[in-house]
């Protein structure tokens, strides 16, 4: 499953993230991965969630992300959730109108390891596909 938090640059989709990630630990009963651009957000994450600074590996690609997913996931059999901050940045979209193949990818990857996927992307609600709108838990 995938929920979305979109809105343009700097209106706080972030700090959503920050604020749900935090809640949900309270109560997850597996582990719950925090991918971001940057370390910059450490001190502001509960410490049970595992931060994930993507810049620190050489991706070129979204199928290098996807692939870099994957290897999360086979690292972690008990995976609860994964929190995807900066996502066209991290995950190497270099088209907005892509993002659709990627999002539906993730759900694909979601249901089959049971992991749910909640992602901060700098779009608006009529950039994605209206299949995901349902999906969308925060716009700003």
């Amino acid at each position: 499953m995938i929920h979305l938090i979109l809105g343009n640059k700097g209106k706080g989709k972030t700090k959503v993230l920050l604020d749900k990630v935090n809640t949900e630990i309270k109560t997850a009963h597996g582990s719950i991965v925090y991918l971001d651009k940057s370390a910059k957000h450490m001190y502001e994450l509960n410490n049970k969630v595992r931060l994930i600074d993507i810049s620190g590996f050489p991706l070129t690609s979204s199928d290098e992300f996807i692939g870099f997913i994957y290897g999360i996931l086979s690292q972690d059999h008990d995976l609860e959730q994964m929190y995807l901050d900066s996502f066209l940045t991290i995950a190497k979209v270099e088209d907005p109108a892509s993002v659709n193949a990627l999002l539906e990818t993730l759900s694909e990857i979601g249901e089959k390891f049971d992991v749910s996927f909640v992602i901060s992307i700098s779009l608006q609600a009529d950039d994605i596909d209206p299949k995901y709108k349902e999906h969308i838990i925060a716009e700003l």
